[in-house]
């Protein structure tokens, strides 16, 4: 029994050092390929006149980032105020503004009037960030090891969210790709937030207050425990807390919005069953959470892309990337990359993975032994295809919507709720950039994917991609640690943009 235990001993103490040397040569990775990024965006923007910034103070293998990463590019003057050089001109900020790590990025060239130049770019556009106690997110990523059972969170939410960089350039362009875990979300805006051009400390001023909890990081490590009583007890002291702040007091929660990196099912539980009941307590009913997929007819959620494995730092970076997928070439009809799930009989993916492996042109990709982790197969997937399907899974929407427009490949859905939520993001008109298909119609076996797929007329594909490809900077979350986005907009700023204006 002692060897046993011994050896028992050994082994645990092996399978660390092992696991501590792959997360070192991992974030060493990262480390080289972020500064080859810095290198290739301040080369792509000095061809245009812009060199941007590099802050010292960035840490590359962090998963939130130190307001000080930003302030250091300010100078205080002798009257204690901040000037900082955008381009050419001089903006003057505020003390607190500056201190508060507010971003000019995107003012170059645009205001040559100093105090009033920022304050006519912000107006409508301040957003006042809560001051969470550190249990509600710091401290959940320091304790990243406990966030899932059978796997090790902390290397996925390095880089300030982004998780490891890849370098494949058959798949994907030289910079900006990482192995994004999809519910890594929370982490990634929070950071995205902390660049923000128009942050203020003056609650009254903001059109906006943003509350940086995690509360899908906090739920994936009570979701899958069958005691009820601890998947509740943070969500009620978070909430607890909440209410006696100040500026909660000030309108009853109205103006506050947070991210919740999960599905909308996960915070609603209906009596014993799955999740926790976050969004379903009184008080939650009056701020906005902004989810990777929202309920169709509650009004306190709302739905933003899953995040995807693209990360731009510049513009250059997103159109060399939409020039690639305009390259690609594409010899397969339709494909499909997912699971069964045998244990969900309202699902009709038996159906379409049966319909894919009958058909000469539809190739397969089965995730269901783990084959869909590594991102370079499932892009590789959608670079080739024409069409994705996309059917139901655990919920209506998939990660993998949004993986698949990325790559140019246009998503064919089965049920509308698949389309749920994405109004900011994605055109009104549906047929613009996808293929309806019902359930009822493959259930009952009255139409075929393969039939109606090759009834699309080449110009209309041509059409349906380009629209795709206009749309990726919307769907794409910039790097936080350092995004110099002057066309463009990306998911975070187009979810910023209603929510102030709102």
């Amino acid at each position: 029994m002692k060897k046993v235990r011994f050896l028992k001993e050994k082994s645990r103490k092996d399978t660390i050092v092992f696991l501590e040397m792959r997360n070192r040569f991992v974030l060493a990775i990262s480390l080289l390929a972020f500064l080859t990024l810095v290198r290739y965006c301040r080369f792509a923007n000095s061809l245009r006149g812009i060199a941007p910034p590099i802050h010292e103070s960035l840490q590359v293998d962090s998963p939130l980032l130190s307001r000080a990463a930003k302030a250091q590019n300010l100078v205080h003057d002798r009257y204690g105020s901040v000037i900082r050089q955008a381009g050419t001109d001089t903006i003057i900020l505020d003390e607190h503004e500056a201190n508060f790590g507010g971003s000019l990025d995107g003012v170059r060239g645009k205001h040559k009037d100093g105090r009033g130049g920022i304050e006519a770019l912000c107006k409508n556009r301040y957003v006042h960030v809560l001051d969470v106690p550190k249990e509600f997110n710091e401290q959940l990523l320091q304790e990243c090891h406990t966030l899932k059972d059978w796997s090790d969170m902390c290397v996925a939410l390095s880089n300030a969210g982004l998780g490891p960089a890849m370098v494949d350039e058959d798949a994907f362009t030289s910079s900006g790709w990482y192995e994004t875990n999809q519910f890594a979300l929370e982490v990634i805006f929070h950071n995205r937030m902390r660049q923000y051009d128009c942050l203020t400390v003056d609650p009254s001023m903001a059109s906006a207050i943003y509350v940086p909890f995690y509360p899908g990081l906090e739920a994936s490590r009570t979701l899958w425990s069958s005691d009820i009583k601890a998947r509740d007890t943070i969500p009620l002291k978070f909430v607890e807390w909440l209410q006696k702040q100040p500026e909660w007091a000030a309108h009853g929660g109205i103006d506050h919005f947070m991210v919740g990196g999960r599905i909308t099912w996960d915070f609603r539980r209906q009596g014993n069953s799955w999740g926790n009941k976050l969004l379903t307590l009184p008080p939650m009913q009056n701020m906005t959470t902004l989810v990777i997929e929202a309920s169709t007819w509650n009004t306190n959620d709302m739905g933003i892309p899953y995040p995807t494995y693209f990360h731009p730092s510049c513009d250059s970076e997103i159109r060399a990337w939409q020039q690639k997928v305009r390259s690609f070439q594409r010899n397969v009809l339709f494909s499909f990359a997912g699971g069964k799930r045998d244990n969900m009989a309202r699902l009709i993916r038996g159906q379409v993975i049966d319909q894919c492996g009958r058909s000469p042109l539809c190739k397969l990709l089965s995730c269901d032994r783990g084959a869909c982790q590594s991102p370079q197969p499932v892009m590789k997937l959608f670079k080739e295809s024409q069409f994705c399907l996309q059917p139901q899974g655990d919920s209506a929407t998939r990660r993998s919507i949004f993986d698949s427009m990325l790559a140019g490949c246009i998503p064919v859905f089965f049920h509308p709720e698949s389309y749920s939520g994405y109004v900011w993001h994605l055109p009104k008109n549906q047929s613009e950039y996808s293929i309806f298909i019902s359930e009822d119609q493959i259930r009952k076996g009255v139409l075929t994917v393969e039939n109606v797929l090759r009834g699309v007329e080449t110009e209309t594909i041509q059409r349906m991609r380009e629209r795709i490809i206009g749309l990726i900077p919307n769907l794409v979350y910039a790097d936080p640690r350092m995004s110099i986005l002057e066309e463009s907009t990306d998911a975070f700023g187009i979810t910023i943009k209603v929510l102030t204006l709102s």
